[in-house]
Parts: C-alpha cells; structure tokens; sequence
C-alpha cells in the first residue's frame, strides 16, 4: 500500500456510503487521517463510573452507569405511559426517559443492576437533570452484541468520543476499530532527533495507544506525542513564515536627530512610562535594518500605544518615507485623526502659516469624505506632501498610491481582515514595516501560535494620572432596586460635572429587528422537558435591549432632564464625528450606544458606564468598554446590567470581569470558557481548527519548546528538502483556508 495514501482514503471505501456521510456531515471527518485524528474526549473505565454530578447542560454525553430503578407511569388519564429509569455511578444519579411505544425495548433491557453506556442530550426537567430517550449499550457479558462490544475495547478503558445525535460514541469506536490498522501506516512528522531528544513515541504507536490504551500511562504518551505534532508542524509552518519575511528587502528608516522625532519630545508635557521607553527602542531597532518589520504590540486599555506608535510613523516621517494607520472604524479613524494633530500642534501643521519647521502634514482619508476633500487627501499621499495618513480600509483602495510608504501601523488586528493587510503591504516601492496593535490582551501562548509570524512587545503599565475603575453585576431581574440605584449613580456623576455611557447590543431600528429577533417556532405542542428548556432559555430568547428604545425610555424616565444623545454604526458618519464631538466637548450628559465606541474612544470626562444586557457581550469585548472610562483624574464606574440567573455561567463571566482589572487574567478565562473558540475572530480560524489535542492555554510549555525547535530546523533547512514526511505534514495543515492565512501574514 502506499504510505501516504494509507491515511488519505477517503471513509465511504473503508467504513461503506451511509456512514461515511453521517460522518461527513456531522464530524466534518472525510479521510482514514481524518478519523484516526478524532481523539477519545474522555475515558471511562469499566470499574468506576462517569461523575453524573457534573454533567454539562445542553451538551450530548456518553455516560456509563448502572440502573438503579426502573418504572413505567402513566399520564393523559392513562392514554400515554412514559418509561423512567434512575441511573447512578456512585456520585450522583441520573434520570433516563422513554416516551410512548419507544418504551418497551428499553422496559425489558434495563433491569435494574445492568450496566450499560448511555448517550445524550442533557436537559433540566422538574429541577433534575435527565436524558431523554438515549441511546443506549448494554456491557453485559451475557448479551451476545455487548459481548462483542466489550471485547472490541482493548483493557479496561473505554475511549468516549466526541459524538453527536446522529453518531454516538460506540458507533465512532466501531468505526476507529475499522480503520485502526491503518494507524500503522502513519508518517511521522518530527524529525527523528527531536522525537529520541525529548523522549517522545512514534506517531503509528501514539494512535493505536490514544484509540485503545491498555492503562492510563498509554494515554499519556500518546497524549503528549499528538500535542508535540500539532504544536510543531504549526510552528514550523509560522517560522517558515517569518524566514521568508526575514528575506524580503525593506528601506531601512533611521530618524533624522533634532527632526520631527525629537521636536515631538520635546514639546511633550509628560514623560512617557518605562514600558512606552522600552516598546519604542524595540521598534526602532526593528525600523533600522533592511527587510521588513512585523511586530504586535499588546497593550492594555489605555496603556499608551497610540502614543508609541506615533512615534513610530515620526521617526519614519523623519526618515524620508510616509506612515499609514488602519483604523477598523470611521469614528476611530475620524477620533485618532483628531487625537494625534492636537498632540502634534504645529508639528502636523506642514505647508501651512505657523506649522514648524520640521512639520509634516496629517492627512484623514475615510470611504465617506467629500469628493473635493477626497482629491486633495490622495493628491498630499502622491506628492508626498503628507506625511503621516489616517483611515479606514478605504486606503487600501487601488485608487490610492502612496508617494514612499515605509510604516504601516494597523489599530485592532482581530478585526481586520489578513487580506487588508496584504493588500496595504503591496503599496510601498519596497515592503513597508508592519505595526500591528491590540487591546485585546492575548496570553502569551495565543501570541504565539495565532500571531506566531510577529514579534511581540507588550505595554503593560498605564501612564501616570489614570484612574482606577470599579466594576459591578446589577441584578436587574433579582432585585430591581439595584437597577434603579444604577439610573441614580449615572445622575450623581453628571451632577459632580461628569459624563456617562450607556452601552447597548442592538440598534433597534426595523432592519436591525429581523436579525435579532429570535424565530417563531410553528405552533406544535412540545413535551413537558421541551417547555421546561423553553423556560430556561427565556432570558435569553428576549431581542436584547436597543439603543433607541433605551434611550427614550432614560430619557423620559429615570435620566429625565439630562441630555442624552445616541450613537451607532448605521448613523451617517457626519451624524457620528458631530456626535461624538459634542460629546467630547462636554455639551451632551449621556451617550446611548452601540459597541461602536468599544476601541479608541476617549473622553477623559466621562466616568460612568452602565452596558445593558452584559452577558451578551464577551468577556474581552466588556474590557474593552470599560476602557472608556476612567480616563480622567476621576476614578470610573462601570455597572454590568444582566437578567441571567446568579447560578449559570453567564454570571460567572461577568463576575470574573468585574473582580479584576487585568486584561490578560480575563483573557485567560475568556479562552479557557470558551476554548479556543471565535476569541481571535475569523481570521484565525485556519489555525484554530488544526488543533485538536493542545489546548493552547495549558500547554504554553509545549508550545515555546516547539517554536524555539521549529526556529531551528528552519534555519537549518529552510524548504525541508531533509524532511519529507515533515513537508507532507505541513502541506496537510496548509490547505487553501490556512496558506491563505499564513501568507498574508
């Protein structure tokens, strides 16, 4: 048999039509490879039992527990009979039911004491947790299909695999048990040396013992051997990335001394924090050598990035070429324009009476400006005359040609797609350097693995003269005196000279309606666990709260007499700056908003925010908007509104954001909360759904080792021409989505 192709035959030859479909569909699994890399979730051993008191709600479970009870009851005056059977496993117990005619295979199977697996969808019914209908398998010896079930598990460990519905997890077994052999076959991507070096199995050996270990030591070594791939042929791929970049040629940008860098300093009326010191000497070093930089520069909220990178794109000015900031938003673009000419003064005052000496000019281009104000923007970028340019993706327009564009600084990468950034890269003569900033605390790990072809420098002081914010959850459903107290706080503020936010998830015009409303199910009975769901989720089924309802309603209400304006993203974008400027300036008390005003907004004046309907909103994203406050010399007051019950998950969250000010301790329960789920947004999700063994936050060690190795084999062998099993391996992560991806860097 060829060896690659072993792994590469698609399922419906191995395991026949009907299944390999049901596979397809559900598990996305369409080669031997593919199911083969589909790991056990959890093991079950055959002498203890599952914890039946922890299972997860809504989730699909694989359980294995003994019946303890048994009883058939009668309902509707005695027309229907509904099966209920008490399972238990020593920590808690569990209930299974069987409705209508579907009852009477289970009656005669499940007698009490038999054992058995047991799969499906856990739900709440008067307040106990219950299966209904599962699927089920019996362990009995003495049926002949159990038999043959329990003989197909080597030892005494039973892999429970991540299933669905329509696939439980004995029928994934049969299926691994199938094509197990094949395992054999397997390249091995690690280069020997490094495999004997770190101690680690071979590859063929690492999937038969993950699928059908004979002790938990098994699982460990095979465990440890799949996160090594995962997380070398990742690296390996990135550091590839950073080689060839490492390749490119690139103007070096020197800053002239007593230019435009140094009249900056000079006129600034504040030192800059140690942090901004060190991130700046980082960078320049980056800008003096001649192939491109590409560095991500993590800061918290308010930790001064703005200000390093302004000083980034003047020492480049200085140097003869012309800066570009992306801004992922026009307020933002219009808000950094705004920000950086005041802090410049004269010194962004180039070509005009009173602009200095070393003055450059600083130019906004957004997709809405004037067609005359539009001309004149691309004719400073042609002619050079501006230096430093400002703008929403509308400057990477092929219209737009830049005179010598050297720096490229883009404000909130995860919002910004990787074709945008590849598309400005193509403006410059040479490529240009690369600036990527976040709010967004991303732990180190992530750093690593998602943005693992950028240098990472972090700011993690905030300047003198920030204030600290306290946070707290307002019940409003649980006591909805705490709501009004909310209403009473926001008043105070604006009394004591201050301004508020009120942050919405919803517009709440008619467009907007038919996207958030939730769907009308047709009018069909439901069964009494279904309605007891419906209950629960209703907090949650609710449109949630909108700007313009809500800001009527404080306006007649409880924030009657203050003047509230509103702002979101399908205002015009005049309608906004204005807005936002008679914000700014103090003339309006409270500003009822979208998370339009998430990044980048400052008004050091205002001090409270409230955000309705909090546990909508992720735990990153609430960071980033209480960020807005407490920019002043007054401390900030962030109130996060919810309806969700104090028990579930949803106020955990929000718990966890208002203890702690720490964007990267939340970032951390943001991912582990939510895996490595959508944090990182679309761009990354090429990476993300190559991982299935590591776990990016735990296995931070694994990680660094394999980058630091990946680093090395590069150097040494750039195209991999030594390693073929390696370059297969590399080719199989990079199919079009993830080349994509890694290459627009």
């Amino acid at each position: 048999m060829d060896l690659v192709h072993a792994l590469q035959e698609p399922l419906k030859n191995a395991l026949g039509q009907a299944t390999a479909k049901v596979m397809a569909e559900h598990l996305d699994l369409h080669t031997v490879g593919d199911l083969l890399h589909h790991y056990p979730r959890r093991y079950a051993e055959r002498g203890e039992l599952t914890r039946l008191s922890d299972l997860p709600l809504d989730e699909h479970v694989t359980v294995v527990a003994q019946v303890a009870t048994a009883r058939v009851l009668k309902f509707n005056a005695g027309r229907g009979q509904r099966l209920e059977v008490t399972i238990t496993d020593g920590s808690g117990q569990l209930q299974l039911v069987f409705f209508g005619r579907g009852i009477h295979k289970p009656h005669k199977d499940l007698l009490p004491g038999t054992r058995a697996m047991f799969a499906g969808k856990v739900s709440v019914f008067n307040h106990k947790t219950q299966l209904a209908h599962p699927a089920y398998e019996l362990l009995r010896a003495d049926a002949e299909s159990a038999a043959e079930a329990v003989d197909s598990w080597a030892g005494a460990l039973i892999p429970i695999y991540p299933a669905t519905a329509k696939l439980e997890s004995w029928k994934i077994a049969k299926s691994i048990d199938a094509v197990l052999p094949s395992a054999r076959e397997a390249l091995d991507p690690l280069p020997p040396g490094l495999r004997d070096g770190r101690g680690l199995i071979p590859l063929p050996e690492a999937l038969l013992k993950i699928h059908r270990p004979h002790s938990k030591a098994d699982i460990a070594t095979a465990r440890d051997r799949l996160k090594w791939d995962e997380a070398f042929v990742l690296q390996v791929a990135l550091a590839r990335r950073r080689f060839a970049d490492a390749q490119l040629p690139a103007v070096a940008r020197r800053p002239r001394p007593d230019g435009l860098l140094d009249a900056f300093d000079a006129k600034l009326p504040f030192e800059l924090t140690d942090g901004q010191r060190t991130v700046s000497g980082e960078i320049f070093a980056d800008l003096a050598t001649e192939h491109p930089m590409h560095r991500l520069l993590q800061g918290e909220v308010g930790s001064g990035k703005t200000m390093v990178a302004l000083r980034a794109m003047l020492a480049v000015v200085d140097a003869g070429g012309q800066a570009a900031m992306l801004a992922p938003t026009e307020v933002l673009a219009q808000q950094h324009h705004r920000s950086i000419t005041e802090m410049m003064g004269e010194l962004a005052e180039g070509g005009m009476l009173g602009g200095s000496e070393h003055a450059t000019k600083v130019t906004l281009l957004t997709g809405s400006m004037g067609a005359a104000a539009r001309r004149q923007a691309l004719l400073d970028l042609v002619t050079g005359e501006a230096g430093i340019v400002i703008g929403t993706h509308a400057l990477i327009e092929d219209k737009v040609q830049f005179h010598d564009l050297g720096l490229v600084v883009v404000d909130e990468q995860h919002r910004f797609g990787v074709e945008q950034r590849d598309a400005l890269r193509g403006k410059g003569k040479q490529p240009p350097h690369l600036l990527v900033m976040t709010a967004t605390p991303i732990p180190r790990t992530v750093a690593m693995t998602v943005f693992g072809d950028l240098e990472t420098s972090v700011l993690d002081q905030l300047p003198a003269g920030r204030s600290p914010i306290s946070s707290h959850v307002v019940p409003a459903q649980d006591k909805p005196h705490f709501l009004a107290r909310a209403w009473e706080r926001v008043r105070e503020e604006v009394e004591n000279g201050h301004q508020a936010y009120v942050v919405c998830p919803r517009i709440g015009d008619d467009e907007d309606e038919k996207d958030a409303s939730p769907k009308k199910g047709k009018g069909k009975k439901k069964s009494p666990e279904a309605e007891a769901e419906a209950a629960a989720a209703e907090a949650e089924k609710r449109p949630p709260l909108a700007v313009l309802e809500v800001a009527e309603q404080l306006a007649r209400g409880p924030l009657q007499g203050l003047r509230v304006e509103v702002l979101h993203g399908r205002m015009q974008p005049d309608d906004k700056d204005a807005v936002m400027r008679r914000f700014a300036a103090g003339e309006t008390h409270v500003l009822v908003a979208t998370t339009v005003i998430e990044v980048g907004v400052n008004v050091p004046n205002a001090t409270a925010m409230v955000i309705m309907d909090a546990d909508r909103f992720g735990v990153s994203q609430l960071h980033q908007l209480r960020g807005r406050v407490g920019r002043g010399s007054a401390p900030g007051l962030c109130l996060l509104v919810t309806d969700m019950p104090e028990a579930g998950p949803a106020r955990a969250r929000l718990n966890a954001v208002a203890s702690t000010l720490d964007g990267f301790e939340l970032s951390r329960i943001d991912l582990e909360q939510r895996r490595e789920g959508d944090v990182l947004g679309q761009a990354q999700s090429g990476v993300r759904s190559s991982l299935r063994m590591l776990a990016v936050i735990d296995d931070e060690e694994i990680i660094a080792a394999a980058r630091e190795e990946a680093t090395a084999v590069v150097a040494r062998d750039p195209d991999l021409e030594h390693l073929p099993e390696l370059r297969t391996a590399l080719d199989a992560l990079l199919d079009a989505e993830r080349e994509q991806y890694l290459d627009k860097g």
